[in-house]
């Protein structure tokens, strides 16, 4: 067997391999921003052909699947604003461009275009439309996609999810090759998978697998730290660095799943690999297309999964495993629909639920307004409500896309004489109030902010950072929680609710 090796010298490569091999142990990890700058190769010769034929799903495919390149002006990141919650990929690579969030630095400017890093793209309508995941586009401030003719042009960002890592972007073009889209239900652990996409920066790499799991939950894997809704179809099909957001197609060519994360202690793969099924990626890609926004679905319960300790403790005989209901949600669906604590919840609508995956995966199939059939076992008996989705406010209403300017006003620096006269480092003034969030809250014209949710605020850019990254959150409570002074020199404290 010959193999050939070439070190690896990408920087996102070597702080995840840093960061885990520190710790000795295995860390999922992103599978996007590849920084371009070499990569490994390793020439493995097979004795073994595969059973099946795969030439058809592959040569269907390809086409389907683009390159993705980000580029941004590099900034200082000493604000100390909050990141999102997905940026658990900072947690192992840290920020692009080798900048860490979470680190004060100096600030700085510097006006060259730098690449941030490398990913996938899947289209998913002839006019353009193409999916990746939210990670690989994070931080943008210009995508260069390249098709696998090796045509070129720029994205725009339609819209994002960080609670499932799914982005929808699109390019100017017309009669672009698309991938069908597949039910990922449908799927069966053993089944053959393809992984499409641009690994290391490749084009069109083809690599197969079988499912290995469906609804997994990786979160333990990562020391408990949450990934958002987590669903993952598990394979074992090679991705690598560059793959986020390629595409899982089945056998038939089908579009079943969105290249995600890999499970491996260098930062490139090493036997699992896990996929959003399309059954979430379908409904993300619609809302954002039709609302502009994702519409969640909240059941309104606190909940473990069955086990069998709390089978023994509770006196379970009916089922085996399913979701323990331990609080309620004032208001909540699940309360409107007479659902108690204890209730052990197996399936909603016709998805059974054996674990918290799959709780995930088939509530968030869901919009607020929805009914749904809930099946439950209470008292050892087997009960089934119709429940109504309301969202995290507690209302049927769809949620809009909302940005900034929904604070209702501007926002301007201090001179340095109102840096002088009020004894500040920093600072911005509320100016220009109108209708808005602000004037809700109470805030007046004139009102110096000196900090949001403890993050100083130094520039109105600063101020968008940390509503982005509020609204960005999966957090039911999105408010801003604001310190500042008047210039009569009264300090005062506001709570501006970002919620409809």
């Amino acid at each position: 067997m010959a193999c050939g090796v070439a070190m690896v010298s990408s920087a996102v490569t070597v702080v995840a391999v840093n960061t885990l091999t520190d710790r000795h142990d295995s860390s999922v990890l992103a599978v996007g921003h590849d920084n371009v700058s070499g990569g490994a190769v390793y020439t493995v010769a097979h004795g073994v052909t595969p059973p099946t034929d795969f030439t058809h799903a592959a040569e269907s495919t390809i086409n389907g699947v683009v390159s993705i390149k980000s580029y941004a002006t590099p900034r200082g990141y000493g604000n100390g604003y909050q990141s999102t919650p997905f940026d658990m990929f900072d947690f192992f690579f840290g920020s692009p461009g080798n900048g860490n969030r979470r680190q004060q630095q100096p600030e700085r400017r510097e006006k060259s275009e730098q690449q941030l890093g490398l990913g996938s793209g899947v289209i998913i309508s002839k006019d353009g439309y193409i999916v990746t995941n939210n990670h690989v586009i994070d931080g943008a401030e210009r995508l260069e996609i390249t098709l696998n003719d090796n045509r070129t042009f720029n994205a725009k960002v339609i819209g994002t999810d960080p609670s499932t890592d799914v982005a929808l972007i699109k390019i100017e073009a017309d009669n672009l090759p698309v991938i069908p889209i597949g039910d990922s239900d449908a799927l069966r652990v053993g089944e053959w998978v393809l992984a499409v996409g641009n690994p290391f920066g490749f084009t069109s790499t083809v690599t197969t697998g079988i499912v290995s799991a469906k609804a997994r939950s990786i979160s333990s894997a990562t020391n408990g730290r949450a990934m958002g809704i987590e669903s993952y179809i598990q394979t074992d099909a090679a991705v690598n660095p560059g793959n986020s957001g390629g595409a899982l197609v089945n056998i038939n060519g089908e579009l079943v799943g969105i290249n995600t994360a890999i499970y491996s202690q260098t930062g490139n793969y090493a036997g699992y690999s896990f996929a959003i099924p399309t059954s979430i990626v379908t409904k993300i890609v619609t809302d954002i297309k039709q609302y502009g926004a994702v519409q969640r679905a909240v059941l309104g319960i606190m909940f473990r999964e069955l086990t069998p300790q709390l089978i023994k403790e509770l006196g379970i005989t009916a089922v085996n495993d399913g979701i323990l209901v331990r609080e309620l949600v004032e208001r909540g669906s699940a309360m409107e629909a007479g659902i108690q604590v204890d209730d052990v919840i197996v399936a909603i609508g016709d998805t059974p639920v054996h674990n918290s995956a799959q709780l995930q995966e088939a509530v968030n199939k869901y919009r607020p307004g929805d009914k749904v059939k809930v099946k439950y076992i209470r008292d050892n008996k087997t009960y089934t409500t119709d429940v109504t989705f309301r969202n995290s406010q507690g209302d049927t209403k769809m949620t809009k896309a909302k940005d900034v300017t929904s604070l209702g006003c501007a926002f301007k620096p201090l001179s340095k004489e109102q840096l002088k006269e009020h004894q500040l480092t920093s600072g911005v003034q509320v100016t220009g109030l109108r209708d808005g969030k602000f004037k809700e809250a109470g805030v007046k014209d004139g009102f110096i902010i000196l900090d949001i949710n403890n993050a100083r605020v130094k520039s109105q850019e600063d101020v968008e950072k940390i509503y982005e990254s509020i609204m960005k959150s999966s957090d039911s409570d999105k408010v801003m929680f604001i310190t500042g002074i008047y210039p009569t020199g009264r300090k005062v404290y506001y709570a501006v609710d970002l919620a409809d």
